[in-house]
């Protein structure tokens, strides 16, 4: 399959590609991150031609092998045009992910927004209605919790995450079901009410992405849209330029 870009989002678990043209993603594929190497980011790559690669990492030490592997490879960073401005402290610490995540909000959803991601942490990233970078929260992510939980107890199983049948849970599992599902859906709700009184009065663009955001924010009474794709339509526009 030829299409005009490579798209690597590169995470602390999986590792995800797509293959775009500059309106859409075509194909998608997956490789752990952990032990990657040149010969298996080629093997994963294997079939799909492109023009050029851009790749977001929040693993630095993944990103050499993605670099040997793929010619013409742009590493997303704070200093890649992205069609927003940053204004922050110290932006050479925000990660990639989040910066890509930011390109898609303003592009695909507008400004001023947050995006929610659901992956080994929970990120809220907000930009401001002049479409800035401005800031935002890092908390524990869902599995990260609950497998805490069990790795720090004796007694405590680890659990399959899913919607608890009551809130008063009947078994050991049930109530660290509830106390995930319930729980976590609480600290999303109350990180989201603080965000919003800190922004100026009026609507607010949010947008979730993520393995666990569809299970969470179903289960909320809260209109937000779930994008698994949005880093990499983030990843997309940056390639494409249009904001240029």
């Amino acid at each position: 399959m030829t299409a005009d870009f490579l798209l690597i989002d590169v995470g602390n678990g999986r590792t995800k590609l797509g293959l775009a043209s500059r309106e859409a993603i075509l194909d998608r594929r997956e490789l752990p991150t952990r032990g990657v190497t040149p010969a298996l980011v080629q093997e994963a790559v294997a079939g799909w031609t492109f023009e050029s690669a851009v790749l977001c990492s929040v693993v630095p030490a993944a990103v050499r092998a993605f670099q040997d592997a793929i010619p013409r490879l742009t590493v997303l960073n704070h200093e890649t045009p992205m069609g927003i401005g940053i204004r922050y402290p110290n932006p050479a610490s925000i990660g990639a992910d989040r910066l890509a995540n930011a390109v898609a909000l303003a592009h695909l959803h507008g400004a001023p927004g947050i995006v929610i991601d659901f992956g080994t942490a929970v990120t809220f990233d907000i930009l401001s209605a002049d479409r800035h970078y401005i800031g935002g929260i890092i908390a524990p992510g869902l599995r990260l919790m609950t497998d805490y939980l069990h790795e720090r107890t004796a007694l405590l199983p680890q659990v399959e995450l899913k919607e608890p049948e009551t809130a008063i849970g009947q078994s050991t599992i049930g109530a660290i079901q509830a106390g995930a599902a319930i729980g976590y859906r609480g600290m999303i709700k109350g990180i989201l009410e603080a965000l919003r009184k800190e922004l100026p009065p009026g609507p607010v663009h949010i947008v979730a992405t993520g393995g666990d955001a569809g299970w969470i924010i179903a289960g909320m009474q809260e209109d937000i849209p779930v994008d698994p794709d949005l880093t990499l339509h983030g990843l997309r526009l940056v390639a494409q330029g249009a904001f240029k």
